[in-house]
């Protein structure tokens, strides 16, 4: 039967490719859509770890999270040096990283830290940062790359850049009398920290005029000391990890209320599940879309499919005379149909894989977006064999009228 069907599309090459790439484009649409939105939120799932509050000045969680964390887009506004001096030292706070970020390079945002930063942000499962050439910054002319920056710039440790004001690709000023020198490279994490630049808080605060280095002082180890605790005026956010996860709940309140200045304080987590709670109605919709592409190349199988019949009553009157029951006209046509989807959806896959494969640096890039060719998950599977069972039952209307014409064309043949 598989041979039948296979010699009866190659005779109808023509439409069968056409019907063939409209299911194919459908499937690449479908499961890409698919691979999107689980591998965009696996991506920003494993982008912090650890972290229990996210503190900023006060805005929206989302946007908080979005700028500290994934650096997209910018906090409107930012938190004194003097509330982050405050709020490090409340009790029940571990560790804390500061943030300051409003500046860039080459698109690939700067963000000012310590290095405390090294020391315990991490990432998926409370994995560690690491480096792959060089150490972390101990000057505050040094800078440390993500791997993504480092292998697009092609800087290597002890390689110079400047940066310049402004961030996300648009550049206001370069700061082109304070260079930084690279001190270290991180290794890929797949996160957004491959793509940001790191400095310290204390060259930022230089660059911007902030921090001041005089060495014709006569009290310059004093003032030294006093700007080393302030280098910058102010901060973008603030990561905490606590002693006690369980107070976080007290922390955030605690923060929030702050008299001094208007803060936020979030939780990481909580924070994704209000934003994938936002985008779920724009995930259904393109879901939706996608569906609706998919019905269409499988209709457009069942129109040529059908379309095909009255030019093959001959075809079918003729095996008819050769033995084959009206049954085995019905599985001609569900076979042909079965192979069109199958060979379909095959394309369909191998063109996902191709795109991610040599497209998957072009889309990190330009949409930020980090998309990996690895195997099908479950789901994907899922929804590959739900086109194929689609396009089989809808095959059962065509392989219906080739049997009935078949029966009645054998009826007439006796008669």
């Amino acid at each position: 039967m598989i041979r039948l069907a296979f010699a009866s599309l190659a005779n109808r090459k023509s439409s069968a490719w056409l019907t063939v790439l409209a299911i194919a484009v459908s499937a690449l649409l479908l499961i890409g859509v698919e691979r999107v939105r689980t591998q965009t939120q696996d991506n920003f799932a494993n982008t912090i770890s650890g972290t229990d509050l996210i503190v900023g000045a006060r805005t929206g969680s989302t946007q908080l999270l979005l700028s500290s964390v994934f650096h997209i887009g910018a906090l409107n506004n930012s938190m004194t040096w003097q509330s982050y001096t405050h709020i490090k030292e409340l009790p029940g706070v571990a560790w804390n990283i500061p943030m300051a970020l409003g500046d860039s390079f080459s698109g690939y945002p700067v963000v000012g830290t310590n290095e405390d930063f090294f020391r315990h942000f991490k990432y998926a499962s409370d994995v560690a940062l690491e480096f792959a050439a060089g150490s972390v910054f101990d000057a505050d002319e040094h800078a440390v790359l993500g791997a993504e920056v480092a292998q697009r710039m092609q800087l290597n440790v002890g390689d110079e850049f400047t940066i310049a004001h402004g961030s996300g690709g648009i550049s206001f000023s370069d700061h082109d009398a304070h260079p930084f020198q690279v001190t270290g490279i991180l290794q890929r994490t797949g996160t957004p920290v491959d793509q940001a630049i790191y400095i310290p808080l204390a060259g930022l605060g230089l660059v911007h005029g902030e921090l001041i280095h005089d060495d014709n002082d006569d009290s310059h180890d004093h003032d030294h000391a006093d700007t080393e605790q302030q280098p910058v005026y102010t901060l973008s956010a603030v990561l905490l990890g606590l002693d006690n996860r369980a107070l976080a709940l007290r922390m955030q309140r605690q923060i929030n209320t702050y008299r001094e200045e208007p803060l936020s304080a979030i939780m990481p987590g909580l924070a994704l599940t209000d934003l994938w709670r936002t985008l779920s109605l724009f995930e259904k919709a393109l879901f939706t879309v996608s569906i609706l592409v998919v019905a269409t190349g499988l209709l457009g199988m069942l129109t040529a499919l059908l379309a095909s019949l009255r030019e093959r009553r001959r075809e079918m009157a003729v095996l008819r005379s050769i033995g084959a029951g009206p049954f085995t006209i019905f599985g001609l046509l569900v076979s042909e149909a079965f192979m069109l989807a199958l060979a379909g959806v095959s394309i369909g896959v191998l063109m996902l894989f191709a795109v991610l494969h040599f497209g998957a640096d072009w889309l990190l890039l330009h949409t930020g977006l980090l998309l990996r060719a690895t195997p099908l998950t479950i789901t994907e599977w899922s929804l590959v064999g739900a086109i194929l069972v689609a396009a089989i039952l809808l095959s059962f209307i065509p392989a219906w009228r080739a049997y009935r014409n078949a029966l009645a064309d054998g009826l007439t043949i006796r008669l």
